[in-house]
């Protein structure tokens, strides 16, 4: 019994309740309207389990279509070979539904073989041996040709649903391969810069120990290590980073915040009107969240040059005793769109984040488009102090 059950629940849903609704049917037509299709009494008992073979045999249509679709054109056969006359409701709605399955679950051809073949049998009188009128022949096509493409129809709609569906995760799948490429892009280049900075510092520290030991007589150890040591610091970042190393036209120091100025300046003729406040103390930071402060301005002033078009851009630089604030807003109208789904983002969003800090970008109300960051500062040296 059990297995019985599992093997029920196996069967799709809606094909156990057609084959259901089938056998319900011709339950109640074999107790109440029998005579009305030629039989001899009411009700017809036996008709009860034709009405049951015919239900289980739509369990199994979508398994089985062609299989299925011939035993009911033969017990459509034997059922006139019982000397009834007619096909009722129950018989005609189970062979509309198979001729349904044909043109749904087959391949074009296949299906429309079997379909056709079907539609003959019928309208030769091969079935109720006799041959019909012109008239009976006509609805007897179209009504079998009309289930059959209704299936047909649904199996170009399923058919172009699936290659939709599939076309959907093969872009979702691209846009993913595209951000992790622009994102590995952009580690590799937030890497170069921040190899050559730590390079560069590295060795003016070497440098300057030199100087002092020598100033000192050149026999100090301790200076002696100091250098040996940036030496060798400086030897393995060339040789674990020095794949990623920018081309030698990009030569150090890397640009600042003190360059923003050059920057606004190389726009000016664009149609840009680009104004720039700097609030707070400004403080000397450290180079590598000196380099990413830049490019994160820079890269947001690029995408209102691409998209904004003629409008006014602020630039605000606020210093704040332990952070950074950077924000960027124009009054355009094509900036977010344009930098929610590209590359740029993703930069600025790493550039932040790699120095603990946020990134946060999207269209205004108003119109236009913002992106603000905030940089922590673990160490700064106020301007003043470090001119000097």
């Amino acid at each position: 019994m059990r297995p019985l059950i599992r093997h029920l629940r196996s069967l799709p849903k809606v094909d156990f309740l057609i084959g259901l609704a089938v056998i319900a049917l011709g339950t109640l037509e074999a107790l109440t309207v029998a005579t009305a299709y030629g039989a001899s009494e009411n009700p017809e008992f036996w008709w009860i389990g034709q009405a049951l073979v015919t239900g289980v045999l739509l369990w199994y249509r979508r398994r089985a279509p062609v299989a299925v679709f011939i035993l009911m054109i033969l017990a459509q056969y034997a059922w006139h070979r019982q000397g009834n006359e007619s096909c009722p409701v129950w018989q005609l709605a189970a062979l509309l539904i198979v001729f349904h399955t044909v043109g749904a679950h087959l391949p074009l051809k296949r299906g429309g073989t079997w379909g056709l073949v079907g539609i003959l049998v019928f309208d030769s009188g091969a079935v109720d041996h006799r041959f019909l009128p012109l008239e009976e022949v006509i609805f007897l096509t179209v009504l079998f040709g009309s289930a059959y493409l209704t299936g047909l129809a649904l199996r170009g709609y399923l058919l172009r649903v699936h290659r939709m569906a599939e076309r959907a995760a093969r872009m979702e799948m691209e846009r993913e391969r595209r951000a992790a490429e622009a994102v590995a892009a952009e580690r590799n280049r937030i890497a170069r810069e921040l190899h050559d900075v730590v390079a560069h510092s590295v060795s003016m520290m070497v440098m300057q120990a030199g100087a002092l030991r020598r100033t000192l007589g050149g026999d100090n150890l301790v200076l002696k290590g100091i250098e040996q040591s940036g030496r060798e610091a400086v030897e393995e970042l060339r040789i674990m980073l020095g794949a990623l190393r920018m081309p030698q036209d990009e030569a150090l120091p890397q640009p600042g915040l003190d360059m923003v100025g050059n920057l606004i300046s190389t726009v000016g003729s664009s149609g840009l009107r680009v104004s720039l406040s700097v609030e707070g103390d400004a403080v000397r930071l450290p180079p590598g969240l000196d380099l990413s402060a830049y490019r994160i301005v820079q890269e947001a002033l690029t995408n209102a040059l691409k998209y904004a078009g003629e409008a006014d851009v602020r630039i605000r630089v606020d210093y704040h005793r332990d952070s950074l604030e950077l924000e960027v807003v124009d009054d355009g109208g094509g900036g977010g769109p344009a930098l929610s789904t590209g590359n740029g983002l993703i930069g600025m969003r790493e550039r932040a984040e790699l120095f603990g800090g946020s990134l946060e970008a999207g269209p205004l109300p108003e119109g236009g488009f913002r992106v603000h960051a905030r940089l922590p500062i673990s160490q700064g040296v106020p301007m003043s102090e470090a001119t000097n």
